[in-house]
């Protein structure tokens, strides 16, 4: 296992990140402690919440997944793990969720950091992370901007400078953002460095074969702000891994668990990239999941990637891929069916 620093941090996180959207819906609390063990004993030090999860956001659920780690976590070693959890930001219907009231303002940092604090039953979080902007933008799948759509918003700067008192709290150590764009990173540094309030160290945003968005305008910010990529979905909400050719319908997975959720991967040229991507992963005898994984580790901009699993064996087999090299033939042939089926799930 590799690590990387995190941004102007002294975070150093491994280059697999234990995603955990699925403890408290689709995983009991007992499967949850043994993907966390399972995951200590290959390396991983990072471990990824948030305080809406699981997924899907549910009232009568919310809050469980942070729950289940906090029972794990009070019986480790504190200091030998990074735990990153995220606020909720406005947009969405959580009606059950601060009375409905998410904004990214003062008030709602501070209760959302104290209630995660309890949940995760620790006194303070590695990083801690805006789950998308407070200000309109196109997520999860959006792709157009559409001015008409601008909502009131808190100000980046009042954002700042309300975690910079948790900061000062010692409530969290560092702050991130996902889902972001690049005029949002940018916005977010530019503010930091003119008025000394925390930068951000890293953002998390989808990426993977299917979706690659991030290789033009945030790794250009990148290049220039060292805000390094915390890639989610690497398995492109489980379409890479190739079990979903020719529209197979699986029992217990979450595209027929909940349809309708994973939209942004049943667009033209999904299946048909897929395919052509598992093509390539059975040529050199490797499998779908681990090469996608290992393209996205591959990154030059990537810090950490973040994998998700809803059983042991899953977990193994992705975190297997911290064993799988890609050579400049496999990636060539990989970029090959990129500029055939470029971006098809942004």
């Amino acid at each position: 296992m590799k690590y990387n620093q995190l941004g102007e941090s002294n975070l150093n996180v491994s280059e697999i990140c234990l995603g955990t959207m699925t403890y408290g819906h689709q995983n009991t609390i007992e499967e949850a402690h043994e993907q966390l063990n399972y995951a200590v004993t290959q390396g991983i030090n990072f471990i990824d919440a948030a305080e809406m999860y699981p997924v899907p956001p549910r009232g009568e659920t919310q809050g469980k997944t942070e729950a289940y780690i906090g029972e794990w976590l009070k019986n480790q070693q504190r200091d030998k793990l990074i735990v990153a959890t995220k606020i909720a930001g406005p947009g969405r219907p959580f009606s059950w969720l601060r009375d409905g009231d998410v904004k990214i303002d003062n008030k709602n940092i501070k209760q959302a950091v104290d209630d995660s604090l309890q949940r995760l039953q620790t006194d303070y979080i590695d990083l801690y992370q805006i789950h998308w902007p407070d200000r309109y933008v196109p997520t999860f799948g959006q792709t157009v901007y559409n001015p008409e759509l601008v909502r009131e918003t808190v100000p980046i700067v009042e954002q700042l400078q309300a975690f910079a008192d948790v900061i000062k709290e010692g409530k969290i150590r560092y702050l991130g953002v996902s889902n972001e764009t690049p005029w949002g990173v940018s916005e977010f540094i530019r503010i930091a460095n003119e008025l000394g309030l925390p930068k951000v160290v890293s953002i998390q945003n989808a990426y993977n074969l299917l979706n690659r968005n991030f290789d033009s305008g945030l790794a250009e910010v990148y290049h220039y702000t060292n805000v390094g990529l915390l890639a989610y979905s690497p398995l492109g909400f489980g379409f890479l891994t190739g079990k979903y050719i020719e529209n197979q319908q699986l029992e217990n997975t979450r595209i027929t668990l909940f349809p309708g959720f994973g939209q942004r991967y049943l667009k033209p040229n999904v299946q048909e990239a897929v395919k052509a991507y598992v093509e390539v992963a059975k040529k050199y005898n490797i499998s779908p999941a681990q090469l996608a994984i290992a393209f996205v580790k591959s990154r030059w901009f990537v810090k950490s990637t973040i994998i998700g699993a809803t059983t042991l064996a899953q977990l193994q087999e992705n975190i297997g891929s911290v064993n799988v090299v890609l050579d400049k033939e496999i990636l060539a042939e990989l970029d090959a069916v990129h500029t055939r089926y470029p971006n098809p799930a942004p």
